[in-house]
C-alpha cells in the first residue's frame, strides 16, 4: 500500500516554507548529502514563482542551514537546453547576493545546488549525479589541498568544500520498481507522489502526514488542482510544439529530397540510379517526377 500526496514542487510553494514542516526538507537533504542537515531559515529567491498565472514549470527554494551554507533546491518539469548554465547562474547569484560588501573573500558561503529534473538532462545512464570542484595536477596527478593554516582558518578540510557543489536528480527516468536505499525511497516519492508503507527514509514519515491531499483545506485543494492543471496544459503545449517542429523538419527533408530528385532527373540521371543514390524507392522517384511533370 502507498499513500498519495501532493506533488513535492507544489509543497515547496505552499507547505514546506512553514518552519513546522522543515523536517520534511531536512530529511530529504540529510539523505541526499549523507549528513544531518538542520534548516535555519528559508531565504528569498528571485526565481520563486507563486502567481496563479505562472506559465513556467519550475519551482525553487533557497534555504540556509545551521552551518551557514546556502542550499538551492529546484524542481524543473520541462526541458531546457541551457539548464546547466542556469544552474551555474543560480549558484553564482546566491554567492554574490549573500556576501556583504566589504567582507573578506573568506566570508563567501558554500552553496549546494540540488536539481530535481523530470526530464532527461544531458546524456548519462545514471539518475543521480554529483559534481564538486577539484584542482588536479596535470603532471603529478595529485589533488591540490588546503594547508594546515587554511584548514584552521576556514574550518574546511578540502578545497572542494569551499566551492559550489551540485546534485542532479533525474527523477523522470528513475525506475520505481528498483528501490534499493533511502535515497531511492525519496526519488520514488519525487517521481510518483507516493510513499509506500515500508518506506522509512528520514522526512518521508512526516511527508506522509503533512503532504496528505486529504488534509488540504478547500482553498488549498483548489490551488493544488489549478497547479496540476497548469502542468498538464503546459506539457500538452510542449508536445504540440515538438510535433510542429518535427513536421517542419520532415517537410524540409521532403523538399530537399524533391529538389534532389528533380535536379538529378533534369541532368539525365535515370530514375533507378536516383533511387539508389538517395536510398528511396523507385515509386517515390516516379511520383515526384510525375508531380512536377518533368518531361
Amino acid at each position: 500500500m502507498s499513500k498519495s500526496l501532493v506533488r513535492f514542487d507544489w509543497a515547496m510553494k505552499r507547505l514546506l516554507r512553514d518552519k513546522a514542516n522543515f523536517v520534511v526538507l531536512e530529511g530529504f537533504l540529510s539523505v541526499l548529502l549523507d549528513e544531518t542537515v538542520k534548516i535555519k531559515q528559508i531565504l528569498s529567491s528571485q526565481a520563486n514563482k507563486d502567481e496563479d498565472d505562472d506559465k513556467y514549470n519550475d519551482v525553487d527554494i533557497l534555504v540556509e542551514n545551521t552551518k551557514g551554507e546556502l542550499v538551492i533546491i529546484e524542481v524543473q518539469n520541462t526541458k531546457e537546453y541551457d539548464y546547466f548554465h542556469r544552474i551555474l547562474y543560480g549558484t553564482s547569484k546566491a554567492i554574490v547576493q549573500y556576501t556583504k560588501e566589504g567582507e573578506p573573500y573568506a566570508a563567501v558561503r558554500k552553496v549546494i545546488s540540488v536539481t530535481i529534473a523530470y526530464f532527461d538532462l544531458g546524456q548519462g545512464e545514471d539518475y543521480v549525479y554529483h559534481g564538486t570542484n577539484k584542482f588536479t595536477g596535470i603532471h603529478k596527478g595529485d589533488i591540490l589541498a588546503l594547508s594546515p593554516k587554511q584548514k584552521e582558518l576556514y574550518n574546511k578540510q578540502q578545497v572542494s568544500e569551499i566551492y559550489p557543489e551540485y546534485w542532479i536528480i533525474k527523477s523522470g527516468i528513475f525506475d520505481e520498481d528498483k528501490v534499493n536505499d533511502k535515497l531511492d525511497e525519496w526519488i520514488y516519492f519525487l517521481k510518483t507522489g507516493e510513499v509506500k508503507e515500508d518506506f522509512t527514509a528520514p522526512g518521508l514519515p512526516e511527508a506522509k502526514d503533512r503532504l496528505d491531499k486529504m488534509k488540504l483545506t478547500p482553498e488549498e485543494r483548489k490551488q493544488y488542482e489549478a497547479f496540476v492543471e497548469r502542468l498538464r496544459k503546459f506539457a500538452s503545449y510542449q508536445q504540440t510544439e515538438i510535433a510542429a517542429i518535427q513536421d517542419l523538419i520532415k517537410q524540409g527533408k521532403n523538399e530537399k529530397e524533391e529538389e534532389a530528385i528533380t535536379g538529378f532527373y533534369k541532368i539525365g540521371v535515370s530514375p533507378d540510379n536516383i533511387a539508389r543514390a538517395l536510398n528511396i524507392t523507385i515509386e517515390r522517384v516516379m511520383h515526384i517526377i510525375g508531380k512536377y511533370k518533368i518531361p
